[in-house]
């Protein structure tokens, strides 16, 4: 069974000041760049957008390898926008790997070590910290979808910790959450 790719860029980016979908990172923007990434291993990638809908669906170079799920909820929260992608997960997707836009700098092998042993949860780990993406299996979109809209992806997470396989990888990127225009900073020092 094949994976979809899950990616939420429908918030305000009210602490950035712009879209995080649209920054820069290495020539590319933040999307374009995970959207990559997802794409060697997931079909479809849907991309959940709300505000600034418009403009990002314009600003990904190539839009025929996503499908684009609007939230016009959006400012419900973050959970609203994860329920609206998870409704554009077809039934026969195994599983979902799941990530916020702001996390752009995870590397091809992490997305690999996630999906090479199947389990309920996958969470990357480095150093001993969690980070995104996150895989989880099928069987818990119904979990996550049964939530209230204004709800959080931790109260079914929490419900399966016993079932969670941490996998260790070595890219720092999995912890990198660019909320801020000095985040964006650091990370562009990294490059």
């Amino acid at each position: 069974m094949n994976t979809a790719g899950l990616i939420l860029a429908a918030g305000e980016s009210k602490r950035m000041g712009s879209p995080k979908a649209l920054l820069d990172f290495r020539g590319e923007t933040f999307l374009d760049r995970l959207i990559a990434v997802f794409s060697q291993f997931c079909a479809p990638v849907v991309v959940v957008v709300g505000h600034d809908a418009a403009q990002i669906q314009s600003g990904v170079k190539n839009p025929e390898r996503v499908v684009f799920a609007e939230n016009k909820d959006y400012r419900l929260g973050q959970f609203s926008s994860m329920q609206c992608g998870l409704r554009a997960v077809p039934e026969c997707a195994g599983g979902v790997l799941f990530t916020l836009v702001d996390h752009p700098n995870v590397r091809p092998s992490t997305v690999e070590a996630l999906l090479d042993h199947p389990a309920l949860l996958a969470i990357p780990s480095f150093q001993g910290r969690r980070g995104h993406p996150i895989y989880f299996h099928h069987d818990l979109i119904a979990e996550f979808l049964a939530l209230p809209p204004d709800s959080q992806a931790k109260f079914v997470v929490n419900r399966h910790t016993a079932d969670i396989r941490y996998a260790e990888v070595d890219d720092p990127g999995i912890l990198s959450d660019i909320d801020d225009p000095a985040a964006y900073r650091r990370l562009l020092e990294t490059a």
